[in-house]
C-alpha cells in the first residue's frame, strides 16, 4: 500500500471527481481530503492510499496534469521523522 500526496487542488473539487480521476489506474482505497471549517471548501490537497503498482501508474500518469484549472503535484507520502527537534 502506498499513500500520495496530491496537492494544487482547486477549492470547488470533491471527493467524487478526485477517486474517479485515480479509479482509473486502479482501486482507491482511502482518500483524506481536508477541508476548511469554515467555507467547507478542499484545503489544496489530498492524501489517497492505493496499492504499489497502481500507485506509481497515477503519478507517472497525472502528475502534472490539468485538472480543473491547476497543475497536480503527486508525490509519495512519506512518513514525518520522529527524533528530536531544535533547542
Amino acid at each position: 500500500m502506498k499513500t500520495l500526496f496530491v496537492g494544487n487542488l482547486a477549492p470547488e473539487t470533491s471527493e467524487q471527481e478526485l477517486t474517479a480521476l485515480f479509479a482509473e489506474f486502479g482501486t482507491v482505497r482511502k482518500l483524506e481530503m481536508p477541508r476548511d471549517v469554515f467555507s467547507g471548501k478542499c484545503r489544496g490537497f489530498a492524501l489517497i492510499d492505493m496499492e504499489g503498482h497502481e500507485a506509481r501508474a497515477a503519478t507517472a500518469a497525472l502528475d502534472g496534469k490539468i485538472f480543473q484549472g491547476g497543475s497536480l503535484k503527486i508525490r509519495d507520502e512519506r512518513p514525518k521523522r520522529k527524533g528530536r527537534g531544535r533547542r
